[in-house]
């Protein structure tokens, strides 16, 4: 009887961590979020502001993700599907793994190198990623081309919203 407590008490602690969607879906940016910073391989230092004007103009999926993440790692085939299925849509890569080391480790073991990647040297819990409601990984973002949040919830690169989302913006 006590090892079945310890059970239910551990599953539903673990619920209240799991993936759920934000009570707000959220169609722009504050301030505070753009300003947070990321770095890029070679460690420069940008944020949020400066890697959007990167790809104004263009459509632009932020997919978070981290080496350690078992989810990540199972949705990378369907992440690269989706890569493959949109050649004119930008794709960015924001890692959340816990040391710099671990970022340059997990671009290096999975064959990330040739794509746009930058960390969050100040770990999950920061501007940004506190005001888009971050609370697991995988998470999928779609940015339009003037830099909106067009889809701003998605937890997995199969959602059928994410390539419905860049068809409407593409017409």
């Amino acid at each position: 009887m006590k090892k079945l407590l310890i059970f239910l008490t551990i599953s539903l602690a673990s619920l209240s961590y799991a993936q759920q969607t934000p009570k707000v879906i959220k169609t722009s940016f504050s301030k505070e979020a753009l300003s947070q910073k990321l770095e890029d391989e070679e460690g420069k230092s940008l944020t949020v502001q400066d890697i959007l004007n990167q790809h104004k103009g263009k459509v632009l999926i932020i997919d978070f993700w981290a080496g350690w993440c078992q989810d990540c790692l199972k949705a990378f085939p369907k992440a690269k599907e989706l890569e493959n299925n949109n050649p004119d849509i930008d794709f960015v890569f924001f890692s959340l793994e816990r040391s710099k080391e671990g970022f340059d480790r997990s671009l290096d073991r999975f064959d990330m190198k040739e794509k746009e990647n930058y960390w969050f040297a100040s770990g999950w819990k920061n501007g940004f990623n506190n005001y888009i409601d971050l609370n697991w990984i995988p998470r999928y973002m779609v940015i339009d081309q003037k830099s909106n949040i067009a889809k701003y919830y998605a937890i997995s690169p199969e959602d059928p919203e994410i390539q419905s989302t860049i068809n409407s913006l593409l017409k």
